[in-house]
């Protein structure tokens, strides 16, 4: 396993993190404890240091998961999970305020079973809190010791820059890090999240390299699309029959066959690719099984050629999102309600759609 520097934390991180979102009973993908130990477990032996949750994933059920995983290896992993995401019924149970943070800071140091969160991230933007009261409540639970770093996710540039300065302005320590969403399909970090990353030296963790799914190997050119739960659940990136849907399946066609062309399977092709651009420090894989974390185990090693990445670009442009859905978090300015306010629907890129 490779490792890179997280940001200016002086952290070396693997340079794959595993995702524990697939672990619990609400997850629909993986219930049974031991067995997610079990994969956690390997992970650590084969060089991962560093595992990425949230409180909300099964309602805390992942995070107990992790918190049984690291007992007895706590000094050397890493433990990131997230706040914001609303998943009980109080009316002051989510979000980014500082007394949220100060309350959920604590169920998550309690259900991981740990004295300190090395890496806590605000899961999604909260534009009803000012970003000075954030920052300082964070600072603070760094002061504490509660928090090693912090750090955002799914953050458009404009918000980065402002809780630099509003932190630099307050004398408060920095946000670390920012994860993204990131995956051939889903390039609109490369406008400006990521140069923005780096113009202030913040790590970059990514999620989603195989979009969730598209790039799995599964889509076949003359075959069915493969039947998922998510498109139940979240049908605006998962839906087969959706127009915009039916593009990225098109697309996931074209790439299958420039990994085959490169000797590669279209997920290592994938998660390589994540992994080439120099802004990124460590990509989320998120396996259901020990054979999926297996198969992508190797890949820190792959070094793509130019060809394979002009290949890429041909079928997906640099800077382009196929789908908006698969944006992670749309402002709510942009989204219609009751006054009629503009809606954010997927669109079709010109460039993307040419050889499509």
């Amino acid at each position: 396993m490779s490792y890179r520097t997280l940001g200016k934390t002086g952290v070396k991180v693997s340079q794959l993190t595993l995702g524990a979102m697939n672990f619990g009973s609400r997850s629909g993908a993986l219930s049974d404890h031991d067995e997610a130990i079990s994969i956690i477990h390997h992970a650590f032996d084969s060089g991962i240091n560093i595992v990425d949750t949230a409180d909300s994933y099964s309602q805390g059920e992942s995070e107990e998961i992790v918190g049984k995983a690291i007992k007895g290896r706590r000094d050397d992993v890493i433990v990131a999970t997230k706040f914001h995401s609303q998943w009980s019924d109080g009316i002051n149970t989510r979000g980014s305020s500082r007394r949220w943070i100060f309350q959920e800071v604590e169920n998550s140091l309690r259900r991981l079973d740990t004295d300190y969160i090395d890496l806590y991230q605000q899961h999604k933007p909260d534009p009803e809190v000012d970003i000075s009261e954030t920052v300082g409540a964070l600072d603070d639970l760094v002061r504490q010791g509660k928090i090693r770093y912090y750090g955002t996710t799914t953050n458009e540039p404009h918000l980065l820059v402002e809780a630099q300065w509003a932190a630099a302005r307050d004398g408060r320590s920095k946000p670390a890090t920012e994860q993204a969403p990131y995956s051939i399909l889903a390039r609109g970090a490369e406008r400006a999240v990521f140069p923005v990353a780096q113009k202030y030296d913040l790590g970059v963790l990514t999620w989603s390299p195989l979009a969730g799914g598209w790039l799995s190997g599964r889509h076949v050119e003359g075959s069915e699309a493969p039947a998922s739960a998510r498109a139940a659940r979240i049908p605006a990136r998962h839906d087969p029959t959706l127009p915009i849907n039916r593009t990225k399946r098109e697309l996931a066609i074209k790439l299958g066959d420039i990994a085959r062309d490169a000797g590669l399977t279209l997920p290592e092709l994938a998660v390589a690719f994540v992994l080439n651009h120099p802004a990124v420090s460590s990509v989320l894989v998120g396996p259901r099984t020990r054979q999926h974390l297996d198969s992508l185990l190797a890949v820190p090693e792959i070094v793509l050629d130019e060809s394979i990445l002009d290949a890429i670009d041909e079928v997906v442009p640099p800077g382009i999102t196929v789908n908006r859905a698969d944006e992670g978090w749309i402002p709510p300015w942009l989204t219609s309600d009751t006054e009629g306010r503009r809606r954010v629907r997927p669109y079709r890129p010109t460039a993307v759609l040419a050889g499509a």
